[in-house]
């Protein structure tokens, strides 16, 4: 048996003048009698009530006891069991130039990167995980936290035309690595989704891959989209939102370089199953256990003192009203 709170045991230490002021008490509450001889009251039998006198007493004190240890809760440890838990850091770095309104993935490339980027943010409860935007500039929607509430709100609000149009993909992930270089997490990934080839910004993608290898930082570069001169959009135009096609483009070299110096690796997305596929291996290559504890379960065990407490209270008012009790005229 353990104690949760065991400084009110200290409350114990009331029972010194408690116990001080009854002796005190029964002393000056003593009568004297001047008698020849006691020899006679020796062989009067004491009754029961004498015998009673000092119960309440004690049972006031068996009181403060009982409620002292009820209070320090006491608990029964009844098994041990073995807990990892795991997680690392991750920035995620998401495109959201007008390419990424393209249709050949549903609703959109940028709705379903974003959908599937959340159901990988709820199967990793234990990571801090935070999200960069990038297009024609960049800037974080949500530094690093385990907060995850606030991270999937924040991927509500995440649109087309939040900044200058663009692909600067070597600034959008040198931010990325720059939110994380001073984590101290033994794992750091950034998950950079493009679906382009860099064409603005003032770093290119490689300076920044050379960056984030310094910092120890590994990059998961995925590809979203179809190739070709024929994926579906939709544009807004002065009489309302209308379907044309568009073409796409990858520089596939350039983000499996990026991967490549990093210890990272680069994955294609065609469509909304293959993006939800390479969430899926990055997520089983990212586990990382970082700590391990030993814990017991633990049952409280402060009523049985709490009940044998109020018994006691129940009997000294018993006894103290109606077996002591006295009648004055």
């Amino acid at each position: 048996m353990t104690l949760l709170n065991p400084e009110y045991l200290f409350l114990l230490l009331l029972l010194i003048p408690v116990v001080g002021w009854y002796i005190w008490k029964l002393r000056k509450a003593r009568a004297t009698v001047q008698l020849s001889s006691i020899s006679g009251l020796k062989k009067r039998y004491r009754g029961l009530r004498v015998w009673l006198i000092h119960v309440p007493f004690i049972l006031r004190t068996a009181l403060i006891i009982l409620v002292s240890i009820a209070l320090a809760r006491p608990q029964l440890s009844d098994s041990w069991e073995t807990e990892s838990t795991e997680g690392i850091d991750i920035m995620m770095a998401m495109d959201i130039s007008g390419t990424m309104l393209g249709e050949d993935l549903q609703p959109t490339r940028l709705e379903a990167a974003k959908e599937v980027a959340k159901e990988f943010v709820l199967a990793r409860p234990n990571d801090q995980i935070g999200l960069v935007l990038f297009a024609g500039e960049s800037f974080t929607q949500c530094p690093m936290t385990t907060d995850h509430a606030v991270l999937l709100d924040l991927f509500e609000s995440v649109e087309f035309g939040m900044i200058e149009d663009g692909t600067a993909i070597g600034l959008g992930l040198a931010n990325a690595v720059n939110r994380m270089k001073d984590s101290s997490s033994k794992s750091k990934v950034v998950i950079l989704l493009t679906d382009g080839s860099n064409n603005s910004g003032d770093i290119d993608p490689e300076t920044a891959a050379e960056i984030a290898q310094t910092y120890g930082i590994r990059v998961y570069a995925i590809g979203v989209g179809s190739y070709g001169d024929n994926i579906p959009v939709s544009v807004q135009t002065p009489y309302g939102m209308t379907k044309t096609v568009m073409s796409s483009e990858f520089d596939e070299e350039t983000l499996k370089k990026i991967a490549e110096m990093t210890g990272g690796k680069y994955f294609r997305a065609t469509d909304n199953n293959s993006l939800r596929d390479v969430y899926d291996q990055i997520d089983k290559l990212e586990k990382t256990k970082i700590r391990a504890r030993e814990y017991s379960k633990r049952a409280e065990y402060f009523l049985p003192f709490l009940w044998a407490a109020l018994a006691c209270l129940i009997l000294e008012i018993f006894i103290r009203h109606f077996v002591l009790r006295t009648v004055s005229e």
